[in-house]
């Protein structure tokens, strides 16, 4: 108890008055990934993000045709040092140099090259010894850049939340013990010495889709309601699931001794498409969550978040295009603002100075969950499961039996379907889940069908 006595003063006396931002202004970026066949040219992509209205974009790597494209641009350029570049790097003061030279020297400062990222969510690999290796990369790269001459320049990793062992509540915000001590107190060191950003990858709709019936969908798009939550330990009020998650980054570096670092938003968004068991990934929640965060993030004077009111925190929305080759689950190829061939898969402003009235209307969300059977299922172990749902709540299953209005077609699978549905839906706030030993599998996508109604859960 004295501890967290003594650590939430010590949050306290770091006012955001103890910030140092500059000449920061707001300005929302995107995230302009490569992994596709069928994407337009790097001119005609710089094109494209400044109708978009962005001020900042992140690539992957350091493409020259991308950085030759946004000279005489207003447009400012994160740039990243490749994963498997690290091992190679961390102890070659020369290779470092050189990549330097090779990749940022000969574009700046036409290319407003601002951020150079040592890798990419380093440390949610599996445990190697690239972790160790992250900072001291870092400190070689800071190294080239100063000797360069590279002065508006900035050196830093994006890490996801994961780095994070709690985010619940923010005031509990501590980073995992495999990598605290070893990785994450030396990067905050380097981050608090050269004045740079702690670089976060932020995605409330994981969040969400992992707990959708405990966590409310308005409040993880950041759509106004009533909804809010009172920290605890703090007595911060909470309107938006990215505030709280944003905050537990900050309470994990006090807890470290680091206060005052500045948050960078590196990655935010919502897919709006995905396989039929990613749930919540539609148009609809796409387009309200990124307009919302470009307000958000975009509000002069700016909101911050409660740990931090009024602060300014840079931001970049993933991504400028659907993917078509990022390996996962098909949500990876649905995160972007526009399609292949340029057009919008929804309008948006990233200067936030289009009004949410002044959009066309959006497609009208799906905001029911139903439970259904996973295919190739072991049909066994199917049965058994469809055996037990049936025998549970009220007449669970009797519009399958012979003469229901599901009884047809006379398939395993889809009674076993609507039994899932049916028993989740009746016993779902007792505690009933939808998984019958992995067997089944959430979706928003209707398996209704003809007069055949399978009961939901709404969101």
């Amino acid at each position: 108890m004295a501890f967290f006595t003594a650590f939430i003063a010590l949050f306290l006396l770091a006012s955001p008055a103890t910030f140092s931002y500059g000449e920061l202004q707001p300005k929302m970026g995107v995230c302009y990934g490569e992994l596709g066949n069928n994407l337009p040219s790097p001119e005609k992509s710089i094109q494209l993000i400044q109708k978009l209205n962005a001020k900042r974009i992140k690539i992957y790597g350091a493409n020259p045709k991308i950085l030759k494209s946004i000279q005489g641009t207003d447009l400012q350029i994160s740039i990243m040092v490749p994963n498997q570049l690290i091992s190679a790097i961390y102890n070659n003061q020369t290779l470092a140099d050189v990549w330097v030279k090779t990749n940022v020297v000969p574009f700046y400062p036409q290319s407003k090259i601002r951020y150079l990222l040592v890798g990419n969510e380093i440390l949610s690999n599996q445990p190697n010894s690239t972790w160790f290796q992250l900072v001291p990369a870092m400190r070689k790269i800071r190294n080239a850049v100063k000797k360069y001459g590279l002065k508006k320049v900035k050196v830093g990793t994006p890490l996801a939340m994961d780095v994070l062992e709690s985010s619940y509540p923010p005031s509990n915000g501590t980073f995992r013990s495999d990598v605290s001590e070893t990785v994450v107190e030396p990067l905050l060191h380097f981050l608090n010495r050269t004045k740079s950003f702690f670089f976060v990858d932020v995605y409330t709709y994981f969040a969400w889709a992992s707990l959708p019936l405990q966590i409310n969908l308005d409040y993880a798009l950041l759509h106004p309601t009533n909804i809010t939550y009172t920290d605890p330990g703090t007595g911060l009020l909470y309107t938006n699931l990215l505030d709280q998650m944003l905050d537990a980054h900050v309470f994990a570096m006090t807890r470290l001794g680091y206060p005052n670092i500045r948050l960078f938003v590196a990655e935010t968004g919502w897919p709006s498409g995905g396989d039929p068991n990613q749930i919540g990934a539609n148009i609809h929640n796409a387009a309200t969550y990124n307009r919302n965060v470009v307000k958000k993030f975009m509000a002069k004077p700016p909101y911050g978040t409660p740990a931090r009111p009024y602060t300014v925190i840079p931001s970049m929305i993933f991504a400028l295009y659907n993917e078509n080759q990022k390996p996962g689950q098909g949500t990876e190829r649905n995160f972007g603002l526009l399609y292949p061939n340029g057009s919008n898969v929804y309008p948006i402003d990233l200067s936030g100075k289009t009004r949410d009235s002044e959009y066309p209307p959006l497609p009208n969300p799906n905001r029911k969950l139903w439970c259904v059977a996973v295919k190739g299922a072991n049909l066994r172990a199917m049965g058994g499961a469809m055996s037990y749902a049936c025998s549970q709540g009220n007449r669970t299953c009797d519009p399958t039996q012979p003469g229901g209005k599901c009884f047809n077609p006379n398939s395993l699978a889809v009674h076993a379907s609507y039994a899932f549905s049916s028993y989740w839906a009746q016993l779902w706030k007792e505690g009933a889940t939808c998984f019958f030993d992995g067997l089944a599998f959430m979706t928003s996508k209707d398996p209704s069908f003809g007069s055949c109604k399978f009961p939901s859960i709404d969101i």
